[in-house]
């Protein structure tokens, strides 16, 4: 009987006691850009599509793209969505939102300087809506930790593009998140599966540090103005065929056009020696 009771006894403190505190987040970021740093920062040049396992339809649309696009009045300060503003020139803060009574965390909120959005993750067990309420620049968001990990599932994204040279996303997007704290460096990974324009998940990562000084330049005034003489209601695009810096990156790079259009087969190891046959063509 005094076993039982000894017994009871420790389930019940280990039960009573908190769960293991997890990493901190809290703070302000930013980029560190030495990792893909020409997609990041200048912007793509025209026509670079590698390592994006693109299908038919992301060609199709690339093919028609024409940058100038972005000259376009209701295009001008057209925010980056979720799965997309993390890899351009970016700071975020985070912060949490914690339950008053209970002092558990209800959510992390975060806001990026980078057109200025706002976000939030939802760390409380709630459910994501149904496909068919509106959606989103930053999308919907749930986070669950995993060790010392947070993972985020992102829903409800708005379209828009994974590169400035012309890879469209659709609103069929879906994210999932991974933020991993070593010291003052936030490793930042992204799994995104678009059944539209992508043939597999995409992948990616992008690395943050904490801005040991409050940095005060959080605002991002765009207006939109006639930047280009042109009619208002053109839509700039190109025919089929018919895109003169389609192979530009191609053409720099001294590679073959094959290859960098290539879509998933290009990214394993297994497509280096058909790789090697294009470049002794």
């Amino acid at each position: 009987m005094r076993y039982l009771v000894v017994g009871v006894a420790l389930l019940t403190a280990v039960a009573a006691a908190p769960a293991r505190a997890q990493l901190n987040l809290v703070g302000e970021w930013t980029g560190r850009y030495h990792e893909d740093q020409g997609d990041r920062v200048p912007g793509d040049v025209q026509g670079d599509f590698t390592g994006v396992p693109l299908n038919d339809a992301a060609r199709k649309y690339a093919e028609a793209f024409d940058v100038t696009r972005v000259a376009v009045l209701e295009h001008q300060c057209q925010p980056y969505n979720v799965a997309h503003i993390y890899r351009g020139p970016i700071q975020f803060r985070i912060w949490e939102e914690k339950d008053p009574a209970t002092q558990e965390i209800i959510a992390y909120r975060q806001f990026s300087g980078t057109y200025m959005q706002w976000r939030t993750i939802w760390m409380d067990g709630r459910a994501h809506p149904p496909a068919y309420v509106p959606h989103t620049h930053m999308g919907f968001s749930t986070g669950e930790w995993h060790g010392d990990i947070l993972t985020v599932n992102t829903t409800h994204i708005k379209k828009e593009f994974y590169r400035r040279s012309g890879i469209p996303s659709s609103d069929l997007t879906t994210l999932v998140e991974h933020y991993i704290r070593h010291g003052n460096l936030l490793s930042h990974v992204m799994i995104i599966t678009d059944p539209v324009y992508l043939s597999e998940p995409y992948v990616l990562s992008q690395e943050f540090v904490l801005m040991e000084r409050g940095n005060q330049n959080w605002l991002y005034n765009c207006t939109y103005v006639m930047e280009v003489p042109m009619d208002k209601n053109d839509v700039p695009y190109y025919l089929p065929g018919r895109n003169p810096f389609i192979e530009d990156s191609a053409k720099q790079f001294g590679l073959p056009f094959e290859a960098v259009f290539g879509g998933a087969p290009t990214l394993y190891p297994e497509y280096q020696p058909a790789l090697e046959r294009l470049m002794t063509r």
